[in-house]
């Protein structure tokens, strides 16, 4: 079920009743990242998957400050936070990529009573410094996104072929229909993001995966996720930074251990 009438447009599926798992897209992409482990992950969970400002059906215009610089992490948090209150939703599960995943790190941080298990897939506890973000956004607004969407393989895949397959050349295409305003305003989020110093607060299980040919958060940065929430577990596949699209299977295996952990306790 799509449903447009809520701030972030989403999907709903997965039995009634079930836990709720809500899952975070990356920069660039819209909630079909996910299409992949869909089915599994909605076989045991009431699955809510979600698009950022300006990107695929969500408006630039849920974005509460849209002027530049003026979009942070938190803000997207709380957007997700009003699309659970919206469906009753107390305690959710929550797995997300790149951006999506700092959006669940934010939540696990400031709202633990929300998070009940924690999955980040190629994310970050910080993106690299807060200029190149900035530079990019400011580049979004005077160029539109088309002027990215030529880099994106090499920023998204490890392996260059992955673009021309038609799973790849679907997620360049909702790359290019993104709005540039909620673009910029998403980098300007990434920019600001930086949570090294509290991520021991986390209280949720969580998993990390990294991809080992992620160049935009590389191992590293899955290492230090992992190393400094207790009790987190860190797993490595092959793949770029979009190794859910990338390595599917792999990804799915992981997360659908992960639940199936915590629902044994």
């Amino acid at each position: 079920m799509i449903d447009t009438a809520a701030a972030l447009h989403h999907d709903v599926a997965g039995p009634q009743g079930a836990p709720a798992l809500i899952l975070g897209p990356s920069l660039g992409t819209s909630l079909d990242l996910w299409v992949p482990q869909l089915a599994a992950l909605g076989r045991a969970h009431r699955v809510v998957r979600y698009d950022l400002p300006g990107h695929g059906g969500t408006p630039s215009a849920a974005l509460p400050h849209p002027e530049p610089g003026g979009t942070t992490v938190a803000d997207l948090a709380h957007l997700v936070l009003g699309l659970a209150d919206r469906y009753g939703i107390g305690a959710f599960h929550y797995a997300g990529v790149s951006l999506g995943g700092a959006v669940g790190t934010y939540l696990a941080i400031h709202h633990p009573e929300r998070v009940s298990s924690l999955a980040l897939v190629c994310t970050s506890a910080h993106f690299g410094g807060a200029e190149p973000w900035r530079a990019r956004a400011a580049q979004v607004r005077r160029e539109g996104v088309a002027s990215l969407v030529a880099t994106a393989p090499g920023r998204w895949f490890a392996a260059p072929e992955t673009a021309t397959t038609p799973r790849g050349a679907a997620l360049l295409a909702d790359h290019a229909a993104v709005d540039p305003v909620g673009y910029a305003a998403c980098c300007d989020a990434l920019a600001a993001f930086g949570v090294r110093d509290l991520l021991g607060s986390i209280a949720a299980p969580t998993q990390v995966v990294a991809g080992a040919g992620d160049v935009a958060t590389p191992v590293s940065h899955g290492r230090e996720l992992a190393d400094a929430i207790p009790g987190a577990r860190l797993d490595v596949v092959e793949g770029g930074h979009l190794a859910s699209a990338e390595r599917p299977a792999e990804v799915t295996a992981l997360l659908t251990a992960h639940l199936e952990r915590v629902a044994d306790g």
